[in-house]
């Protein structure tokens, strides 16, 4: 089981946490495993600890275990969604589609800890400690099960102050004539939220910020015109919409499990995310 949990979180202190271990007792005990199956079942990469072919033997075996120890906790009685799911999605989606689904599924399952990690990048490569990643676009990942969530747009919008003030743009051209508030360029990690603004005109100096909501705060304080989710801000009655037939970029969140949802835990994790998105009509 440990050998199992560094294999799927691909670090040791991740494995630790989990487990409620310190680091040296789960390197120990990779080293015993090791030594019993005559050679390496992990090896250290740049994005943490990947299995080796012998790796994958210990791994089929381990995930038999785990499979015979929930049938026999699911024969007594016990509840099989519990343990530790980390899951890594950009803000927007954590707070208007994530929270709601895991808050919902804790309080059916009392013994499930839940971490949420902001992060708006590209799908990682390797393991790096999460079970679940919520990505914009269609990632192009191995080793992994990748599923679509929900489509969205990110679209225009300003406050009516600001329209009244400086004028309402009639064209995308006329975007030359105002502040555009969005990502910092030099930050941005997601070429599908990149290519986002590459259709429209250069911005006069701006508010920028790696924050989704301080683009909504900044676009509602009436700082600019705001390029922005739509099933954030259509909802928020501050903003009224700019250009709704002329621009709009369609984009995808997608989420990826290592190895395939075979977790009890993180299985539910994603059912509960997916009744949540399909009961407000999202995509």
């Amino acid at each position: 089981m440990t050998f199992l949990a560094v294999a799927r979180l691909g670090r040791y202190t991740a494995a630790a946490e989990v487990l409620g271990l310190n680091h040296s007792t789960v390197s120990r005990r990779i080293a015993m495993l090791d030594a019993s199956m005559g050679g390496r079942t992990l090896v250290r990469t740049a994005g943490g600890w990947e299995i080796t072919d012998l790796g994958r033997r210990a791994m089929a075996a381990a995930e038999s275990i785990e499979a015979s120890l929930r049938a026999l906790g699911e024969q007594a009685g016990g509840d099989p969604v519990q343990g530790m799911v980390r899951v890594a999605a950009p803000e927007a989606f954590t707070s208007a589609f994530l929270v709601p689904a895991v808050a919902r599924l804790h309080r059916a399952h009392p013994g499930l800890a839940v971490e949420l990690l902001a992060a708006t990048q590209r799908v990682r490569q390797n393991r790096s400690g999460v079970d679940l990643e919520i990505v914009v676009g269609r990632p192009q990942v191995h080793r992994a099960y990748a599923t679509p969530v929900c489509d969205y747009s990110l679209r225009l919008y300003a406050t009516a102050d600001y329209l009244a003030r400086a004028g309402e743009p009639r064209t995308v051209d006329e975007l030359a004539q105002h502040p555009l508030i969005y990502y910092v360029e030099s930050s941005l990690q997601v070429d599908d939220l990149d290519r986002a603004v590459q259709r429209l005109p250069a911005s006069p100096p701006s508010i920028r910020s790696t924050s989704v909501f301080a683009h909504v705060e900044a676009t509602a304080a009436g700082a600019g015109i705001g390029v922005l989710p739509d099933f954030l801000a259509e909802h928020d009655q501050r903003l009224v919409a700019v250009l709704p037939d002329d621009y709009a970029h369609p984009l995808s969140y997608w989420a990826v499990v290592r190895d395939g949802p075979r977790s009890t835990a993180v299985a539910a994790t994603l059912n509960a995310l997916d009744e949540h998105v399909r009961s407000v009509g999202v995509g």
